[in-house]
């Protein structure tokens, strides 16, 4: 089975991620959806499973997702034309924000501020400067956001912090993650529904603060392929693994990032590059490749490896462990010096010991060891986080400061590539320095 991201980003959940929830009927939490597209259906198939939450309401700028989504949770869900009536409606206590990126800081801020919890798909900011106003306004309405990157709530990351602390791998100093395809889907180029049009899309409604342009299908179906409204593999891919990162390795964010991006194949309907690639380095020691070209899907399209001096984790359909199997030998080097030499390199007791071959005999050695995943998907798990912070009143892990931290690395690599220059981030000031 070929191994895509979205297989990826669903299959990393345990059993043990996904605790059952079962509060009486009347205690479920009320949710209105804001924007219905195809990952929004996902969340809401998720949430579906979860007996603690009813959709009860949502609002989509195409009425034929507002009609799916009613067909497959009830004509009891309430359409809302403007999503400012939904959130608001005083009976829905929580939303999920899953629009176009240049969206999210309004709806979050307008959301917290009428007493709603919130879940806002990654990336949490549309610009850097948004994330901390978020924060603050979340901190100010005391409510629960909780940002989209549902890695962070698997076990397999969970484990992979448990080992990294540990210090099963010794000093962790790269870390290599990618992700890749081959696809015109996969680019972002969807098939448009037939009967999209001006009186089927409110494209005021999806413009919002952008720029304003005539109708355009291709934009509001295939939004991340547009700066105006997206910043494209970063955004929608980088969020993902600079999320699991920081969580897995303590950190907060990059100190500098160094990238290139190009636009080399899916021209249509496109303006962001379909391949990129950036080094980002951070102040707790320790530097990240981060790759994804649109152009080649090996090895199934994704890989994460976190390697340090005693030992590598590699996180795909579960987690595995490789210890290093480091031997020194500097035979090569010692015999092009003169005999003498070399004969007195190795009557050093302790170069005996580390280089020269020992007699063999029957043993074992512990060799790799895996942990595969079972149970509830990842976004599953990810949502029970939440509805358990909901009611609990403390802020999950991916809080809004920490995806707000999560999408500067994603706005530190497109300003490095439009800029072809490094970027830095200023600690002090929680933003990228101008």
């Amino acid at each position: 089975m070929a191994f895509t991201r979205r297989h990826f980003l669903q299959s990393t959940a345990t059993v043990a991620a996904a605790p059952s929830m079962a509060p009486a009927a009347n205690d479920r939490i009320q949710v209105g959806v804001i924007g219905a597209g195809a990952r929004s259906h996902e969340l809401m198939a998720a949430l579906a499973t979860l007996s603690g939450a009813q959709i009860v309401a949502v609002s989509d700028a195409y009425t034929g997702r507002v009609e799916r989504t009613r067909e497959r949770h009830g004509q009891q869900v309430k359409p809302y034309p403007n999503y400012k009536e939904l959130i608001a409606d005083k009976s829905i206590d929580a939303v999920l924000v899953v629009t176009p990126d240049h969206w999210h800081k309004d709806m979050v801020i307008e959301a917290v501020r009428a007493g709603k919890d919130v879940y806002c798909e990654k990336p949490l900011t549309y610009r850097s400067a948004e994330g901390m106003e978020i924060v603050r306004a979340a901190a100010d309405a005391k409510r629960i956001v909780q940002v989209g990157s549902q890695l962070v709530s698997t076990e397999s990351m969970r484990k992979a912090r448990e080992l990294i602390r540990t210090g099963k791998l010794g000093k962790v100093t790269i870390v290599r993650a990618a992700y890749n395809r081959n696809t015109a889907s996969g680019a972002w180029i969807y098939p448009i529904p037939p009967d999209a049009s001006p009186q089927t899309v409110n494209w005021e409604a999806f413009l919002g603060s952008a720029k304003k342009r005539p109708y355009d299908p291709a934009r509001f179906f295939r939004w991340r392929c547009y700066e105006d409204y997206s910043g494209g593999i970063a955004t929608d891919l980088f969020v993902h693994l600079c999320t699991s990162i920081h969580f897995m390795l303590d950190a907060k964010a990059p100190s500098r990032v160094m990238a290139m991006g190009q636009l080399y194949r899916w021209k249509e309907s496109r303006e962001v590059p379909d391949t990129m690639n950036a080094l980002l380095e951070y102040p707790e020691g320790f530097v990240v490749n981060l790759s994804s070209t649109f152009n080649n899907e090996l090895s199934g399209g994704s890989s994460f490896q976190i390697l340090g001096t005693e030992g590598a984790i590699t996180l795909s359909d579960g987690l595995a462990f490789f210890p290093e199997r480091v031997v020194e030998d500097n035979r090569w080097i010692v015999e092009s010096w003169p005999t003498r030499l070399e004969k007195a390199y190795y009557q050093d007791a302790k170069v005996r010991a580390a280089e020269l071959p020992r007699t063999w005999k029957p043993a074992l050695r512990q060799g790799a060891e895996r942990w595969e995943s079972q149970g509830a998907d990842s976004t599953v798990a990810h949502l029970n986080v939440w509805l358990d912070a909901i009611r609990s009143r403390k802020p999950p892990y991916e809080d809004a400061l920490i995806g707000h931290r999560a999408a500067a690395c994603a706005h530190m690599v497109n300003r490095s590539i439009k800029q072809r220059t490094q970027v830095d981030w200023d600690f002090d000031k929680e933003d990228i320095r101008s």
